[in-house]
């Protein structure tokens, strides 16, 4: 069986590999086209950009990026599943959580695989797709919400701190097999990182709390997308013999 690797950068006969070389650079994303199924690879690297542009030498995921790019990848017909590969510190909390909300709310086949580190506000991003797979090495970290630059030390600014707190514990425990209560004490532990308060946990550690679905490397991801492609279409021939 023969495999294909493209991106979806649109080009001319003449820049057509000068238009994936491109989209590679600036997206790290590309297509993988199969008898299986076609598959769309994007990476969260790095910090998650929200409203503030980061400075050139930071590494950034920017929703502005994602986001349509996502909505046009649940339209397209060409594209069978969606392989989210994870190495993230985390970053603005709205964009990461409206990107993990879309995410969530996609029809298509998706798996993340965490690498490295899915940190902070990678972790709603981890658990949004339909299967959720770590490898043994990676590292999460889960720490209450944090906020740069002038906070107002007022009963109102606390409560709005909660409120995007429970919008986030929320989030993980619906999107996972881990309960609110036992997400949340991980946020609020003390004792485990210095001059802060958290939980720092890996692999294996994930997959026993109910976090993360299942270990597993870049082979497992990719036939856990096919076997969710291949039900699909399954599903779609029943509904076809059906009408007929």
């Amino acid at each position: 069986m023969e495999e294909e690797t493209k991106t979806t950068a649109p080009a001319g006969e003449d820049g057509e590999k000068d238009g994936r070389s491109q989209q590679i650079v600036d997206f790290g994303s590309a297509v993988t086209r199969s008898e299986r199924g076609n598959i769309y690879t994007l990476t969260i690297i790095g910090q998650v950009e929200g409203h503030q542009v980061l400075p050139e030498t930071a590494k950034t995921t920017k929703y502005e990026h994602v986001m349509p790019l996502l909505a046009s990848l649940e339209q397209n017909e060409e594209i069978d599943g969606i392989l989210l590969l994870l190495n993230t510190v985390g970053g603005d909390i709205e964009a990461g959580l409206g990107i993990a909300e879309l995410i969530s709310g996609m029809r298509k086949p998706t798996a993340s695989l965490v690498l490295g580190g899915g940190h902070s506000i990678g972790v709603p991003l981890a658990v949004a797709p339909k299967v959720s797979l770590i490898v043994p090495s990676a590292s999460m970290t889960i720490h209450p919400v944090r906020m740069n630059g002038t906070v107002i030390a007022a009963p109102q600014t606390f409560n709005y701190f909660e409120r995007i707190q429970e919008r986030i514990v929320s989030f993980v425990a619906k999107n996972s097999g881990i309960s609110k209560k036992k997400f949340l004490s991980l946020m609020l532990k003390t004792g485990e990182m210095a001059a802060d308060v958290g939980s720092v946990i890996y692999g294996e550690e994930a997959v026993e709390l109910g976090l993360i679905d299942r270990i597993g490397g870049l082979s497992d991801a990719l036939d856990c997308l096919y076997d969710q492609i291949a039900q699909v279409r399954q599903e779609r021939r029943a509904v076809l013999a059906g009408a007929e």
